[in-house]
């Protein structure tokens, strides 16, 4: 239950004054959410400056001026589409203020002729005159206060004008506490010349220059260290739940391991085999494992956390691999099976699709310990699904598993269940710490031998004939094709590639050849059509980027990236992983709009030259920023409100080696600064931490 300081932050917009229940949806829209506080968190990011005080003649024109003027006449439009004019001046000369769409007399009213007005706004010419078109302000002198000095400027929705949104904000503020214990150290508060909670807020939204409003400006980077803590002190308390829980050591002897060894086709890389001596030693402690194996497409994570399954079978105990989708369930089951039954492992596959007296029997089996490793979705966590001894829970694409899942994974296992996740997209360090800094890491930065290297190629879009003569070609010779879009359908506000319209287009060219899946299809018929591709009943695959993990197609050996211009370097980097998977040689084409600038061209020309994904993470984080590397809309990954990665990075090393310091000093929140920093996680909504905190 959330501190009775907090109730007036998480109250409903409709308390605040002037936002009734019509008002509040455009609101929340635009602040996404219904509450007071995600109005605070709306931040600005731009000024204007009101200050200046010229004349109409010295007003510099396309800049804001404020004014004070004589209103001498009105001009209403001749017709429906002509502007309304109001014609003003000041001793210096004339003006007029330009209104469209002007109903009724309000015009009059605001505006009487022979009244003295301060006027605010953009200083235009039309036709050799000077205008203002619609002023932001319009009051009379003795209320110059109501026209302010600095003007924050926020996003904004369809229905709510920037002085709406401008006033619910100020109103949002008067209602936020201003009596909050302090969570921060004073002697880091003091070394950073940060201000206090309250202070920071009234600095944002009431900003005296461009500072206050800057992601480097003291108030900005004050809020952005509270979230960074919050966000911190959720993960590290994950880690200790998971290291008070202490674990049962389980120590392989090997004989597994040796066949697996002897039954692959290539000798592991140097990092697979660090990765397997880190998981080993974690396996073997008391204390339970969180560990993150984070490698680049084409690893071999996969291999890893076969071996690790083994190590915990060789134990005596059992081991299951949770993917996100059933597709990659059976996907993962169908590439270890040959392994597995070369090293005696007892594999099965249990995903939503088995039912009746065949799922039945999967699950008594499982439960009396007749299975040794199951793959399937992460509901193998939940309900009906027993085990005999579950020891070791492996996670594909991490990523997409948030904290609260963490924290109900930490309760499973009778005697402490160790944990391996995967992520197959190279992460810098900042934004590791971002969302796995509760886990130790092992990172692949080798591929084993025999991986195919891609070879990529930036075509312009112009040659759209071509590459489908060349697709044409490729099909003939038996290879399977992957066509990727940016989007679903046609929109009618952006030109990009839409996989209807081009799939549309080449099944008329390839009839019986080509299938379609995007994020709208039904998860069933979106299966079977990956299942068709899977299996060589289609040959070229239009896409969204719903391929980008998951689909392993060894005979797929050609990517087209349509207006590759518009993805992120990482994502292209995944998109180009799903093929290069088996013997032959492999392509990527990188279709790239005329129109695209040449940042465009220099972005895609560092995937042409670079297969390193770590490389190309980095080179994403500096050109397109932290929020869309790992996907915001995914889980498992914060969805910071306040802080931006690119410039906040430094201040998330220091709020993750806070956030273990403070736990050390003090693990159960209890001391008074204790109890304020359960404040700060409850108003970042790190409710699983504290209910955590509270189950003891």
């Amino acid at each position: 239950m959330r501190p009775a300081s907090l109730l007036p932050l998480f109250a409903s917009l409709t308390g605040l004054p002037g936002v009734g229940p019509k008002t509040a949806k455009p609101i929340a829209k635009a602040v996404g959410g219904e509450r007071v506080v995600d109005v605070l968190f709306h931040l600005p990011f731009a000024l204007v400056d009101r200050r200046a005080r010229p004349t109409i003649m010295e007003a510099p024109v396309n800049e804001i001026a404020t004014i004070e003027v004589e209103v001498i006449g009105h001009r209403p439009g001749r017709g429906p589409r002509q502007p309304y004019r109001v014609l003003v001046a000041d001793p210096s000369g004339e003006m007029q203020l330009v209104y469209f769409k002007a109903e009724g007399d309000w015009l009059s009213r605001l505006l009487p002729v022979g009244a003295t007005r301060l006027i605010s706004g953009r200083m235009e010419t039309w036709e050799g005159l000077r205008q203002m078109p619609h002023p932001d302000y319009v009051v009379p002198p003795e209320d110059a206060a109501k026209i302010p000095p600095i003007d924050p400027i926020y996003p904004l929705s369809a229905g709510v004008t920037a002085r709406a949104m401008a006033k619910v904000v100020l109103a949002a503020l008067d209602h936020a506490p201003r009596d909050l214990p302090e969570w921060l150290d004073p002697a880091l508060v003091r070394r950073e010349a940060w201000p206090l909670w309250f202070e920071a807020w009234s600095t944002v939204h009431r900003p005296n220059d461009a500072a206050d409003v800057s992601a480097d400006g003291p108030a900005r980077q004050r809020l952005a260290y509270d979230e960074l803590l919050a966000n911190q002190l959720a993960l590290a308390l994950v880690r200790r739940r998971l290291r008070r829980s202490r674990g049962r050591p389980v120590v392989g002897t090997g004989a597994v391991q040796s066949r697996l060894r002897a039954a692959l086709p290539y000798a592991l890389t140097g990092g697979q085999e660090q990765a397997i001596r880190e998981i080993a030693e974690d396996l073997a402690s008391p204390v339970r494992m969180l560990r993150l194996l984070q490698g680049d497409v084409g690893a071999g994570k996969t291999v890893v956390a076969l071996m690790a399954m083994a190590i915990a079978v060789e134990a005596g105990r059992q081991a299951c691999l949770m993917a996100p989708t059933e597709l990659l369930a059976r996907q993962h089951g169908k590439s270890l099976a040959p392994l597995c039954e070369a090293a005696g492992l007892r594999l099965a596959v249990l995903t939503g699709r088995d039912t009746g007296a065949g799922r039945r029997k999967l699950l008594a089996a499982l439960a009396a310990g007749e299975i040794d490793i199951v793959v399937g979705t992460h509901a193998l966590l939940e309900g009906e699904v027993t085990y005999h001894d579950l020891g070791l829970a492996v996670i594909d694409e991490q990523h997409r598993f948030g904290v609260d899942q963490r924290l109900t994974l930490a309760a499973k296992g009778d005697d402490g269940l160790d944990v391996l996740v995967m992520s197959a997209t190279p992460i810098p360090r900042t934004l590791t710490l971002t969302a796995f800094g509760d886990m130790d890491v092992s990172r692949l930065m080798e591929k084993p031998a025999g991986r195919q290297k891609i070879d990529t190629r930036v075509v312009s879009l112009s040659r759209l004939d071509e590459m489908v003569a060349a697709i044409a070609r490729a099909l003939e010779r038996g290879a399977q094709v992957y066509w990727v879009c940016p989007l679903v359908t046609e929109s009618e506000t952006t030109d990009a590639a839409a996989a209807e319209d081009r799939f549309a287009h080449l099944a008329a060219r390839f009839p019986d050849h080509v299938g379609l899946v995007h994020g709208r299809m039904k998860a069933a018929e979106k299966d079977r059509v990956m299942q068709e591709f899977a299996d060589g009943k289609l040959k070229l695959l239009v896409a969204t980027t719903v391929i980008e993990v998951g689909v392993d197609v060894p005979k797929a050996t050609v990517m087209v990236i349509e207006q590759a211009e518009r993805f992120g370097l990482a994502q292209l980097h995944q998109l180009r992983g799903r093929v290069g998977r088996g013997s032959d040689a492999s392509f990527c084409i990188l279709l790239m709009a005329d129109g695209a600038g040449k940042t465009a061209r220099q972005r895609l020309e560092t995937l042409r030259d670079t297969d390193d994904g770590f490389v190309i993470a980095e080179a994403d984080l500096r050109i397109r920023g932290a929020g869309e590397i790992l996907g915001t809309k995914q889980s498992g990954v914060p969805e910071f409100r306040l802080v931006d990665l690119d410039r906040h990075a430094g201040l998330m090393e220091i709020a993750h080696d806070d956030a273990r310091l403070l736990l050390e000093r003090d693990p159960d929140l209890n001391t008074p600064r204790g109890t304020a920093l359960r404040t700060l996680l409850y108003l970042f909504e790190r409710d699983a931490a504290v209910r955590y905190l509270a189950s003891g």
